[in-house]
This record gives structure tokens, C-alpha cells and sequence, in this order.
């Protein structure tokens, strides 16, 4: 843990790119503890590449990422194990074992990480399924769970090792209003009851904005835009205003980038 400040994720000039397409071209940021911060922007601006980043699957080309006071990138394989027993991750699509019950899903990585006894493993897992409402349907398995309680289960696997820092992946995405608001609901209470940190990857605006203390807009590589939710919503940024009110005009463009459309089809007169 690093005492010095108040951030537990700091990014310093973070470059990554896929080949030669680059995603992220010099981002820095600064995640306050027991904040929850969302990163919104339009698909492919990289912020799942950032959770990638941070969960140390992906190295960055140059810069740096510190989570808890350590590189992220120069810790060695047992460091970087360590570490993650510090993060639980919410994945996009639930990310559940479909072979093992709602109990064993949840107990998974209590047996792998901890020396529990089973009697407390099997308390501490009907805690975690109470605290997301589903405690009841600990012997279900994922593929007779709705597509809410998959993602309440999913969120209650991410916080079985009482992690310093959650990320979510798109927990808003392919839910019922009711649903969604559900896990908006649950992500802020028990961020508050935990004290943990928390990063909320998302394009959902609304629900987001609902919950979160701090937003972070990416685009075309960088941060854009980013403030308290509370700003964000009466700003004039017109990247943000975009985004918030979904205009189909502004600095987002429409169309990727590509050479004029007389040279493509080949014109007489075009050039190339």
C-alpha cells in the first residue's frame, strides 16, 4: 500500500497500441480511494484496454501504472499474483463457471487464494450472496439464473476477497431497467459498506452519472474530458455535451478515418 497519497491507481503518459493502430496515447489519471470513477467513451477508445492494463494482461508501450503504490508492468509473475488477490473484476458477460452451482462459483476463489476452513468459506459466501439479494439461490446454476441475477452473482464473486479495487466491464450492458438499476444500486452500496475503490467502464451515461463521484471521458486515445459526475452534467465540453445528449454531430465523428471516396472506388481524376 502506498501511504503517500490518496490515489490507488496512478497513470503517467500511458501509451498502448494493437500492432500499429494506436488505442492509448498518453493518458494520466489519478483514482482516489474509495472513489468510484466511470470511464465512458464510444467503443474501441480503449477503456477496457485500460482494465487490461491495470490487471497487468496488458503492458503499456510506454509510461507507467501504479496500483497500491506498485508498476504494475515491472512486477514479476508472483508479484503481479499477489497483487490481483487485491482486485476483483466484474466481467462484461458474467464470466461464470457453467459447470459449478452459484455456491461454487463464489467459493472458487476462496478455496484457490485462502486457507478457510469449508464451514467458513460456505458462511462467508451465503454473506456475499445476502449481501447482492440471492442468497436463496446459492444451489442454482448460471444457466437457470436470469440475466440480472447472473450479473449480481458475477458481482458478488468480484467482492468474495474483500478487494481493495473492483472493475466493472460494461455491467450495465443487455440488462431490463429494473435489472439495471439493480446493479447500479448494488455497485454504489457496497463500494460504500466495503470501502473499496471503484472503476466503472461503461457507455450507459445516465445510470452512470447516477452513481459514480468522478467521470473520465476518452477519446481518440486521451482523456478528453473529466470532473465530479455532478460538473460533468452541467458542462459545456462538447465532446462531453455530445456524449451526454447523444448527437449524432459534434467532435465524435461518424465516419472512421479513410482516404476520399473517389479514390477508393477508383474515379478517373482521383488521385492514388
Amino acid at each position: 500500500m502506498d501511504g503517500t497519497n490518496g490515489s490507488l491507481i496512478e497513470m503517467d503518459d500511458l501509451h498502448f497500441s494493437y500492432g500499429d493502430r494506436d488505442i492509448l496515447k498518453g493518458v494520466n489519471l489519478r483514482v482516489a480511494r474509495g472513489s468510484i470513477v466511470a470511464i465512458l467513451g464510444v467503443s474501441g477508445c480503449g477503456k477496457s484496454t485500460l482494465l487490461h492494463l491495470i490487471g497487468g494482461q496488458l503492458r503499456p508501450a510506454r509510461g507507467r501504472i501504479k496500483v497500491a503504490g506498485e508498476v504494475v508492468h515491472e512486477l514479476d509473475d508472483r508479484g503481479l499474483y499477489q497483487l490481483r488477490k487485491k482486485m476483483g473484476m466484474m466481467f462484461q458477460v458474467g464470466g461464470l463457471f457453467s459447470d459449478m452451482s452459484v455456491f461454487d462459483n463464489l467459493a472458487f476463489p476462496l478455496r484457490e487464494n485462502t486457507d478457510l476452513s469449508e464451514p467458513l468459506i460456505h458462511d462467508l459466501v451465503l454473506m456475499k450472496l445476502h449481501a447482492v439479494g440471492l442468497r436463496g439461490a446459492h444451489r442454482m446454476m448460471p444457466n437457470d439464473l436470469s440475466g440480472g441475477m447472473a450479473r449480481r452473482v458475477a458481482l458478488a464473486r468480484a467482492i468474495a476477497l474483500d478487494p481493495l479495487l473492483i472493475m466493472y466491464d460494461e455491467p450495465f450492458a443487455g440488462l431490463d431497467p429494473i435489472s439495471l438499476n439493480v446493479i447500479a444500486n448494488l455497485i454504489r452500496r457496497l463500494n460504500d459498506a466495503l470501502g473499496v475503490t471503484s472503476l466503472v467502464v461503461t457507455y450507459d451515461v445516465s445510470e452512470s452519472l447516477k452513481v459514480v463521484d468522478y467521470v473520465v471521458f476518452i477519446n481518440n486515445g486521451v482523456i478528453v474530458a473529466e470532473g465530479p459526475s455532478a460538473d460533468m452534467k452541467t458542462t459545456d465540453n462538447p465532446f462531453v455535451r455530445q456524449f451526454l445528449d447523444g448527437k449524432t454531430d459534434g467532435p465524435i465523428a461518424f465516419q472512421y478515418p479513410h482516404r476520399p471516396f473517389e479514390t477508393e472506388l477508383g474515379l478517373p481524376g482521383s488521385a492514388g
